[in-house]
């Protein structure tokens, strides 16, 4: 069987995530072929086999102009390739295709209240539009496809309820032999950031800045811990720099920058800036607890790799955090700075409750295979190849 992925809109967070680990599990499977059309820019981050080709494309940056170009162009490149199942990778499928097809959907904020709302506070009217029509499209996308893909189980059951259709489930992966291989020391200036926070409470935040990781929330727990634990006793390393120049997309993180002096807490927040994803296991090592007060999730890809490095976890109360998780975490209402602090307390001022998060994050993170969601979307794909003939 030959596979045709369009990683087109794979350029930041789970979209590469997803991209880097999924390619070298394709190489491996007896019997598949596999083109994948890619960026240039991810071309150079990956590896493959010989039955994996690349079809690299330059595509607009303006989603609208992108969406034109794989309307139109896609669907050639995918006949000449030959290929028996296109897998779309970027919540939005063609429309026409000219073989069965496979969305993989994988956005949250087109159907969240929270992000609408949070856009409308903030004044972000371009961008709330703008989300608008990309959930339109993500929507018409699901019922475009031949089946619809989502990656949790929760995620999957509030994409039925949007879009009137039904949606699979398979889980993501994790290749803890991949995370953990890359020995390179990290840059000197981020290992000297890590080794100031040596002696204090070290917490966690897996991401690029952007509104739905709800990084205020985080933020305003800050004082609560430093009143409790002593003003030099708790770091929070950041994955981003809080300057809009310094992250992918279009959010505006002066207002968390601001925060930050407003609330005092600037030797506190140590922003680290982006960490190449072959090294993001270092830091996650150099920490105590992981957090994340995100308000709306797909997967949460950080969750299982927090799991592995053997952090506990304090977590927004979301039903995918609990799903991926599997329990093995410390849960807070969103939007209480009080509550994520008071679960901070708790997980760093017990040792048997960490120890036992510990054990069952590592069980829990097993679970998770790059290999077996591969296996997964092949059978789907036979599946549907097999109907189709029929």
């Amino acid at each position: 069987m030959h596979l045709f992925l369009n990683c087109l809109a794979a350029s930041a967070g789970g979209g590469l995530t997803y991209a880097r680990n999924i390619i070298p599990h394709l190489s491996a499977c007896p019997g598949l072929r596999a083109t994948v059309a890619i960026h240039p820019t991810l071309r150079a981050e990956v590896k493959a086999g010989e039955n994996v080709s690349f079809a690299v494309v330059h595509v607009p940056s303006n989603a609208g102009l992108r969406f034109y170009f794989e309307q139109t162009r896609l669907p050639r490149l995918i006949r000449e390739s030959r290929a028996d199942v296109l897998i779309s990778t970027g919540n939005v499928a063609l429309r026409h295709s000219p073989v069965p097809q496979i969305l993989l959907t994988g956005n949250s904020l087109y159907n969240s209240a929270e992000f609408f709302h949070d856009l409308r506070r903030r004044g972000e009217y371009g961008m709330w539009l703008d989300t608008r029509l990309r959930g339109y499209f993500a929507r018409r996308s699901i019922h475009w496809a031949d089946r619809a893909v989502a990656p949790s189980q929760a995620f999957a059951q509030q994409l039925r309820r949007w879009a009137g259709s039904e949606v699979l489930c398979i889980h993501h992966g994790f290749d803890a032999e991949i995370f953990f291989r890359d020995q390179t020391p990290l840059p000197p200036d981020v290992q000297a950031k890590l080794d100031s926070g040596v002696g204090k409470l070290r917490l966690l935040f897996v991401s690029h800045y952007n509104y739905y990781r709800n990084f205020e929330t985080l933020l305003r727990a800050m004082p609560r811990l430093a009143q409790r634990l002593g003003p030099d006793k708790v770091r929070l390393f950041l994955t981003c720099k809080l300057r809009a120049q310094e992250n992918p997309g279009s959010f505006d993180a002066s207002a968390a920058r601001h925060l930050v002096r407003e609330l005092g807490i600037s030797d506190q927040v140590v922003e680290l800036g982006a960490i190449p994803y072959p090294r993001l296991h270092k830091v996650y090592r150099a920490c105590d607890i992981y957090v994340t007060p995100a308000y709306t999730e797909t997967f949460a890809h950080p969750l299982v790799e927090a799991m592995a490095s053997r952090l506990p976890i304090v977590a927004s109360d979301l039903p995918v955090h609990r799903e991926i998780s599997g329990g093995a975490a410390q849960f807070c209402s969103v939007f209480s700075a009080e509550e994520l602090a008071e679960r901070v307390l708790q997980v760093a001022q017990s040792a048997e409750l960490r120890k036992s998060q510990v054990e069952a994050g590592q069980r829990r993170a097993a679970e998770f295979s790059w290999a077996k969601h591969v296996e997964q979307l092949v059978s789907l794909a036979e599946a549907l190849v097999s109907s189709v003939k029929r």
